[in-house]
């Protein structure tokens, strides 16, 4: 069932395993060009470009008045929801707020001997914009991705956070989507989607405020966008397909391990989904269970493609090894089928979240624990990290010194400046030890 299978036993094993997976990294450059032509029209055209994109694409008798939702059918939409439903939401939500709640960061001083005061001042951004994807025309609301990324940002202290998400063709959006920003108390949402939802955000229009970073996944329309609008507005990361590589040994369970893998694969026929393992047996019980598991999905073919394209068996002949070949992949999910998961977790370098055991499959973390499901794709674990509430926030430097101080050190700090040529820069300096 895997597409892929390669036996890896040290490092000289890895290029042509890399080659591989640069393939499923090379971008589509072909949308390009049309994202930066609706930037552009929404840049100058406003809420005329975003009518008429939504238009065409989501709901034909779009208007202006259309584009920010009534907030009193926020609160409205409970009675359209299974209180068991809502009463779910709201313990995931507990969860994952006090998951991050544990991330928050404090402001610090220090004295200096000599007189100076420095710190740091931690504030948050003033204003968020969340993207939240329509789901198969809004009939599959992705709540999670509300939960995951309006949490973390409320927990930062932002004062002003949006929502924009596509509308279904009557103009309304899932209520169960509206039952979760009514739970976060988000009354400020915006039925716009793609690429002209992002750049709404980052320029602003007449109906929607521009937000200062935007946060929430999306197809490669907003993640090209999203792309080509860093410098303009502060995002969360440029995503991928989402990933998925289990380390197994003797001990992993091929049913559980085939159910894990494809919970990835149902996602996008670019998922990439990957077993290590020292057991030749398990692969070919994995890859039997993923013939049987594969045809009861809904969406099996996009989990065949997916796992003939971007599946991969990988044979090593002893854990410490399997490390090695995981730290190289870095995958966005990490699952440990292992014996004893916790003596192996100091050998762990990339990953974008790990699960420890047989019975930590993925999905707990992607709705319920509490771990943000936000997560670095396509290797970029080797450099970046999930969602936080310290995405939302900004380190100020703070610097307080007195006279006694610059006497001290002012003319070194002078010669400094000379060294490098900046002539005002040193006679800043000196104005003030001659007062």
């Amino acid at each position: 069932m895997f597409g892929k299978h390669f036996t890896y036993t040290s490092k000289n094993d890895w290029p042509p395993i890399k080659s591989w997976l640069l393939t499923r990294m090379k971008p589509d450059l072909s949308v390009e060009g049309p994202v930066r032509e609706i930037l552009d029209k929404v840049m100058t055209q406003g809420d005329r470009a975003v009518v008429e994109y939504t238009r065409q694409f989501d709901c034909q008798d779009f208007e202006v008045q259309d584009i920010r939702l009534d907030k009193k059918l926020i609160g409205q939409s409970l009675s359209l929801v299974d209180q068991q439903d809502l009463d779910i939401i709201k313990e995931a939500a507990l969860r994952i707020r006090k998951f991050h709640e544990h991330q928050a960061q404090k402001s610090w001083f220090i004295p200096d001997d000599d007189g100076a005061i420095m710190g740091q001042m931690v504030t948050p951004v003033f204003r968020a914009g969340l993207y939240v994807p329509g789901g198969q025309g809004g009939e599959t609301p992705l709540i999670s991705s509300l939960l995951m990324n309006a949490i973390p940002a409320q927990v930062a202290g932002v004062e002003s956070i949006c929502v924009v998400s596509p509308p279904r063709k009557d103009k309304t959006l899932n209520p169960y989507l509206l039952a979760t920003a009514h739970i976060l108390g988000i009354e400020e949402i915006y039925l716009c989607g793609s690429a002209w939802a992002v750049a709404a955000m980052a320029y602003g229009t007449e109906t929607v405020p521009h937000v200062d970073f935007i946060a929430g996944p999306g197809n490669i329309f907003v993640t090209t966008a999203k792309k080509m609008l860093v410098g303009q507005v502060g995002i969360d990361m440029i995503a991928g397909p989402s990933e998925v590589a289990v380390l197994a040994d003797q001990t992993g369970k091929p049913e559980f391990i085939a159910a894990d893998i494809l919970s990835q694969a149902e996602h996008d026929p670019l998922a990439g989904t990957y077993l290590i393992t020292t057991q030749e047996d398990l692969i070919k019980e994995t890859a039997r269970e993923l013939e049987k598991q594969t045809a009861r999905l809904a969406r099996a073919d996009i989990a065949q493609k997916a796992l003939k394209d971007w599946g991969a068996s990988f044979l090593v002949p002893d854990l410490e090894t399997g490390f090695e070949l995981s730290n190289s992949i870095a995958p966005e999910h990490f699952e440990l089928c292992l014996k004893d998961p916790w003596s192996c977790l100091g050998m762990i370098r990339n990953a974008g979240a790990v699960f420890m055991g047989e019975f930590s499959p993925e999905p707990v973390g992607d709705y319920f624990a509490g771990p943000n499901h936000v997560l670095p794709t396509l290797t970029t674990a080797r450099f970046s990290q999930a969602l936080s509430v310290q995405s939302f926030q900004k380190n100020i430097s703070i610097l307080s010194a007195n006279q006694d101080y610059l006497h001290k050190h002012g003319p070194k700090i002078a010669r400094m400046a000379r060294l490098e040529g900046l002539e005002a820069h040193a006679r800043s300096i000196e104005e003030r030890l001659h007062r």
